[in-house]
């Protein structure tokens, strides 16, 4: 199943309006999306506040993952009961519901994931019917294998791309065996899996695909799953004539995600209804052949596990 990712709609990838934002998410709901994941710090708010006035307009049967804990100083003492309660009701407030369909930690500080008493306040949410889930996102595959283990995680969220294979190894069969859900996010490689980037591309000041090549806000395997850009860039023209004939590169990208079998739901992001529609359009594409995957992983073995696969 392929969803829509909601950063964009909130911050960090450039400026987007109200009204692009609006008929994006529109795109995305005629094209068959019924899975939307955003999170309480995309843009502070703003990106849960324009789906929660989505789903007063529009109704429809759609089902809302979000994500809480980036907002404060990333801390494990941070992650309690009283705090996850104050999270939630903001979440609650700005999507306009009172039962919150997934509520996902956001990539905590890694002792988070082996504190029970965090994930006893999560069942506690439960209880109280604040949400009616939970998962967590993650970055490390060490930290997906912990998440798997705990009884109530419902899903596991990690970076899954044709430059970011190590998943598939443990991750993506421990899941499927605990009956946990796999949510891939970053399925473009924050647009290097579009093809459409090559070495004069400039991005804007507030696109964390300028100002975080390096990790300098936030996890650098976020921006371009961690790959360096050249290197990146080098990797897509080797894929490029794998892509099926009337395809672009980026469903290539999306659909060879939607072919591991343990994948749940892909969420790649949308700036505007262009972008929703052919991104979801991947879903009813046919299965790549097995020559193209064993060209991924060709491609990814020899040119970008040298960077990524022992760091995630």
């Amino acid at each position: 199943m392929i969803g829509l990712g909601a950063w964009q709609l909130g911050a960090d990838w450039g400026e987007v309006s109200e009204d692009a934002a609006f008929a994006t998410l529109a795109a995305a709901v005629e094209s068959g999306v019924t899975f939307i994941d955003t999170a309480d710090v995309y843009g502070d708010g703003r990106s849960e506040q324009l789906i929660g006035r989505f789903l007063r307009q529009h109704g429809g049967d759609l089902f809302v993952a979000t994500k809480m804990g980036r907002r404060v100083p990333q801390e494990p003492s941070a992650y309690t009961l009283d705090n996850f309660r104050a999270w939630n009701d903001r979440s609650r407030t700005n999507l306009g519901v009172d039962t919150l369909d997934l509520v996902q930690l956001h990539c905590p500080p890694t002792p988070v994931y082996h504190t029970g008493a965090v994930f006893d306040a999560l069942d506690t949410l439960v209880q109280e019917k604040r949400i009616a889930a939970y998962g967590v996102s993650v970055e490390t595959c060490d930290e997906a294998l912990a998440a798997i283990a705990r009884p109530g995680v419902a899903s596991v969220q990690i970076i899954l791309n044709a430059l970011r294979l190590k998943p598939l190894e443990q991750v993506l069969p421990a899941a499927a065996a605990a009956g946990v859900g796999i949510i891939a996010r970053v399925p473009l490689a924050s647009g290097l899996l579009s093809g459409r980037y090559d070495e004069n591309t400039r991005f804007a000041a507030d696109d964390h695909r300028n100002y975080n090549r390096h990790g300098e806000s936030f996890d650098v395997g976020e921006t371009f799953s961690g790959v360096d850009y050249a290197t990146g860039l080098s990797a897509v023209r080797r894929l490029k004539p794998l892509v099926p004939a009337g395809e672009t590169m980026a469903q290539f990208a999306l659909r060879w995600i939607v072919d591991q079998p343990a994948v749940t739901v892909v969420i790649p992001g949308a700036r505007n209804p262009e972008q929703a529609h052919a991104n979801a359009s991947a879903a009813a594409l046919a299965p790549l052949p097995p020559e193209a995957h064993a060209t991924v992983t060709a491609v990814y073995d020899e040119l970008v596990r040298p960077q990524v696969h022992h760091r995630w």
